[in-house]
């Protein structure tokens, strides 16, 4: 009798304490999930994956904090969702403006309310648009990062470089060249 009793004791305890959980966080992991996905259904799909990953652990008593830990597993759970669907082509991120310029700006400057999948996005370029961008001349790189990093414009940087504006036009547009390759390149990669 008195070893059913040890046995069913913690398991109550456990049940209290998801119960417990589940009434504290449940409408606040909501709130933080449902701008990140599209719908309501997504999210309440990642919330109930997140109930059934903390129902499923043996020992709750063990976290420390139990907050973190739902926000974490959540936060996690989102990013899953996003990587098993299709990811959206880069082309609506890299694009050429009116006056034929190369700008990824936008998208590399979107805050976080952007979401997952563009978050992911904007990390993987900056990686790659800094590779690029090492692997040019110094005098590209330099207009290149004065221009579309430093909202400088190119006759300022003729200005302050000595240099005829037709140069640091050719330099901008070499640069653009070589970064658009390797940025297709990310394109590609990105699709397959």
């Amino acid at each position: 009798m008195e070893i059913a009793e040890k046995i069913t004791m913690p398991q109550q305890e456990k049940e209290n304490m998801i119960s417990q959980t589940v009434s504290n966080y449940g409408g606040k992991l909501m709130s933080f999930i449902r701008p990140k996905v599209k719908n309501t259904e997504d999210a309440e799909d990642i919330l109930q994956e997140v109930w059934y990953q903390f129902s499923s652990l043996t020992n709750l008593s063990e976290i420390v904090n139990v907050g973190g830990w739902l926000y974490r597993v959540t936060a996690n759970k989102i990013i899953d969702k996003y990587r098993k669907k299709k990811t959206e082509n880069l082309e609506d991120f890299v694009y050429e403006d009116e006056d034929g310029s190369f700008s990824i700006k936008d998208i590399l400057l979107l805050d976080d309310s952007a979401g997952p999948e563009v978050k992911m996005f904007q990390d993987e370029i900056w990686k790659k648009l800094f590779e690029a961008l090492e692997e040019l001349p110094e005098k590209q790189k330099l207009v290149y990062m004065e221009n579309e990093l430093n909202d400088k414009t190119l006759q300022q940087i003729a200005d302050e470089q000595g240099e005829n504006i037709k140069t640091i036009i050719s330099r901008k547009n070499y640069a653009i060249k070589h970064l658009r390759n390797r940025l297709r390149q990310l394109y590609e990669d990105l699709n397959n």
